[in-house]
């Protein structure tokens, strides 16, 4: 039996890092107290989401993660508190930048860095003018928490991404997210879709989910918006959600799982023993015709 406790948050954010870092401390704070052994907080937690048009001065937001401020106050927070802390932050590197998560340890010590690998360019979510498409490819981590595995919001979309994190070992997904309305679409709702797309990836690893998203409207300069829908989840490993938020609610939610009674299952199922990845080669490309090497 190895029971842990991990937390969801939801927030709004605005344009004042102080007061965000406020927020995010104080609902780790509060989650912790609970018993968390890992909080996830929401995508880009600690400024407004600047993506929603495009604007040069918003790429002076970024920083070198060896002296991000964001970074150095949640590492600082995980040590106090004894918990696994993702931390999503605007990251420059050299000449560019990227979509980043730094995974902190509950010992304080940052593990490694997960580098958004799918970008959306869309309208009210203009990210390819910010973030460069991530280098990292998935990775794993073995944390105080368990075996984690993380992708940045538009990953979430994709299912390759969740199997190759769970085929590297991971025991539960985390997704921080910034998503909400289409400013060109506003009466279209993605928010089950949203939902019904992490769940089949807990469903079809066998593992836990957890997604935060950020409530709240946020205005860019030229007069477009993003109204955030919340809904943060947790799913258990057979994707029905066993914690869920709403769209306006701040706060946290909390559950445990038994991840080796969880690994038993996942190994009971077979999906793993089963697969066959010679099949598989139609994933290898983009339009899913197979072609012979050149001569």
């Amino acid at each position: 039996m190895r029971n842990v406790s991990v937390a969801i948050t939801q927030m709004a954010s605005e344009n004042d890092w102080a007061k965000n870092c406020d927020k995010g401390e104080r609902l780790v704070r509060e989650a912790a107290a609970k018993g968390a052994r890992l909080v996830l907080l929401q995508e880009l937690f600690d400024g407004d989401y600047f993506c929603i048009e495009q604007h040069n001065e918003f790429l002076g937001r970024a920083s070198e993660l060896d002296r991000h401020p964001t970074v150095k106050r949640f590492a600082a927070l995980a040590k106090e508190l004894g918990v696994v802390l993702p931390v999503s932050v605007f990251e420059r590197a050299g000449n560019t930048q990227y979509n980043t998560t730094v995974i902190v340890d509950a010992d304080g010590r940052q593990l490694g860095i997960y580098r958004k690998s799918h970008i959306p360019d869309n309208p009210g979510y203009q990210e390819k003018f910010y973030f460069t498409p991530g280098d990292t490819g998935f990775k794993v981590w073995e944390t105080a928490a368990g075996r984690i595995g993380l992708g940045i919001c538009w990953d979430q979309w994709f299912p390759e991404c969740a199997r190759a994190m769970a085929l590297m070992g991971a025991e539960m997904l985390l997704y921080p997210t910034a998503i909400g309305s289409e400013p060109t679409a506003p009466d279209y709702d993605s928010s089950t879709h949203w939902q019904n797309v992490m769940r089949g990836h807990a469903a079809a690893n066998i593992m836990p989910v957890l997604a935060s998203n950020r409530v709240g409207t946020e205005h860019a300069p030229r007069g477009w918006s993003d109204t955030f829908y919340g809904r943060s989840f947790i799913s258990d490993p057979f994707g029905e959600k066993v914690q869920e938020m709403d769209r306006t609610e701040v706060g946290f939610r909390l559950q445990a799982f038994d991840l080796d009674a969880i690994a038993e299952t996942r190994r009971m199922w077979g999906v793993f023993r089963d697969r066959r990845p010679e099949l598989y080669g139609a994933l290898m490309t983009t339009d899913g015709k197979m072609r012979s090497a050149a001569v």
